[in-house]
């Protein structure tokens, strides 16, 4: 398995370019509320895929990144094999991921920072290089690590953020209803009292 805290590395200058591509896609998932995890998929120095996730955005739990620019690259290359290209992502592939690079007989993945709670390229499993498929994957691991798992922290301490202030909001509002009902309650009581 892959160390959690492994240093961000030394990385080719395409790496990057290509990288802050996909970051660019994760800041567009961001901006529609969903997790911000980009994707791009390169062949012969050319992006031919884009994606970030839209699994809120599109309601399916299949609008991952990964498989957004998969299917991009698959339509744009008239192949299912992707097997001269290069992705990059900004998060560690999940299980459902992991397997859709394997099929497309993607050879390289470039990661952005690891995943440790559901990462498929070593941090929970390590399916992009199970000997036992038919097919292995060389990866690249934190490649502007820090840029990808900042957009990340932040992410979720804004959605934190947001959910106690909706969770107070409904809390006073609830509190604002029981006394409107008290009062209405006590008003209605009074009126039956004076009636002779």
């Amino acid at each position: 398995m892959i160390e959690k805290d492994a240093p961000e590395v030394t990385a080719a200058p395409e790496d990057i370019r290509y990288m802050k591509e996909a970051i660019r896609q994760a800041k567009k998932a961001a901006a529609l509320g969903d997790v911000p995890i980009g994707c791009v998929i390169v062949y012969q120095g050319k992006i031919i895929g884009r994606g970030y996730n839209r699994r809120m955005a599109d309601k399916t739990v299949l609008a991952h990144a990964e498989i957004i620019a998969i299917r991009k690259a698959c339509k744009k290359m008239g192949d299912w094999r992707l097997e001269d290209c290069t992705m990059y992502v900004t998060l560690e592939p999940c299980p459902m991921c992991a397997g859709a690079i394997v099929q497309a007989r993607i050879p390289n993945v470039v990661i952005g920072c690891m995943n440790p709670k559901a990462g498929c390229a070593g941090s929970v499993l390590d399916m992009l290089h199970e000997e036992g498929f038919n097919h292995q994957v060389e990866t690249k691991i934190n490649v502007c690590r820090e840029e990808c798992s900042g957009m990340l922290s932040q992410f979720f301490k804004d959605l934190r953020k947001k959910r106690l202030a909706e969770k107070e909001q409904a809390k006073q509002q609830t509190a604002e209803e029981n006394s409107v009902e008290k009062t209405s309650s006590f008003t209605k009581g009074e009126k039956v009292k004076a009636q002779p």
